[in-house]
């Protein structure tokens, strides 16, 4: 097998730490005709990951995938669970060498925020609600991290999940607003049987709580029969708010909002409607969403 310089052999999968050498493969790519799919993950890799990881892979024009591993420092909060957050590096790796992915990047924190960086990207009034609320600041950091991906990889187009709703809005809104030159792609929530989202934090579910957890897709798919039956928006969303909380959750906040933009709706005539919900079961926080 022929392999370049810089390390980088077709079909095979190769580790980059270095935000230069990842920096110089995708270039060069490019230059010979490639286009590169990014797929940014804090690693723990699932279903979920590997879907995208797939999506990437079916991009026209002889695509190179390539999945980012990067816990990412600035997006967790003082109380937050950075120290304890899964970094199964062998088993990710075996994950992404079985969808075919042929580069992953793996940077440590010095190499994204070298001594003295204290740049950021501020996201805006959004930032600040739902998500932006309960963590102050989350925002800032997942902003800041993926202009630098794009920046560093240089990519044609960049994979996230819906679970994730308000922050692929967000992405979405940075690189329009500032003229990134590449598109966002939005993947589907993979759930497992019983309408749990995958999430890399369902491992620290207890076996009580995990059979708790599928209340909330199901709250969510009443509240939307529900608005989809003509019932107004207050009371379908009071409704689902008691099934939630019936069950145990500790409640962050369950909202209708404009598919889109995110800006609050009163009613279905408002425009696509999107349901996000984020509630504590034991230790464990959850997000989900759907549309209606």
């Amino acid at each position: 097998m022929t392999r370049t310089a810089d390390g980088y052999a077709a079909g095979e999968l190769t580790v980059h730490e270095s935000p230069a050498s990842i920096g110089a493969v995708t270039r060069a790519l490019r230059a010979a005709g490639r286009r590169v799919a990014l797929v940014p993950t804090m690693g723990a890799l699932h279903e979920g990951h590997r879907e995208l990881m797939r999506h990437a892979r079916r991009i026209p024009g002889a695509g190179v995938t390539v999945v980012s591993i990067f816990v990412n420092p600035l997006q967790f909060g003082p109380n937050e669970d950075l120290a304890r957050y899964p970094r199964p590096l062998e088993a990710d790796l075996a994950a992404c060498r079985e969808e075919g992915v042929e580069l992953v990047f793996r940077p440590g924190v010095a190499d994204m925020y070298p001594e003295g960086a204290d740049t950021a990207v501020t996201p805006g009034a959004l930032g600040t609600q739902l998500e932006g609320a309960v963590r102050p600041g989350h925002f800032a950091g997942v902003l800041t991290v993926v202009s630098k991906l794009f920046h560093i990889v240089g990519p044609d187009v960049a994979f996230f999940g819906e679970k994730d709703y308000q922050q692929l809005v967000l992405i979405k809104k940075m690189v329009r607003d500032l003229d990134f030159p590449l598109s966002i792609a939005g993947v589907p929530i993979v759930r497992e049987p019983d309408g749990l989202a995958l999430s890399s934090r369902n491992v620290y579910l207890s076996p009580e709580d995990r059979a708790t957890a599928p209340v909330l897709y199901k709250a969510m798919k009443e509240t939307a029969k529900r608005l989809k039956a003509g019932d107004g928006l207050e009371a379908a969303m009071a409704g689902g708010a008691a099934m939630i909380i019936a069950a145990g959750f500790a409640l962050d906040y369950f909202e209708a909002r404009h598919a889109e933009s995110l800006a609050p709706v009163t009613s279905m005539k408002d425009g696509p409607v999107r349901l996000l919900v984020a509630a504590r079961i034991g230790k464990t926080r959850l997000i989900d969403n759907i549309g209606v």
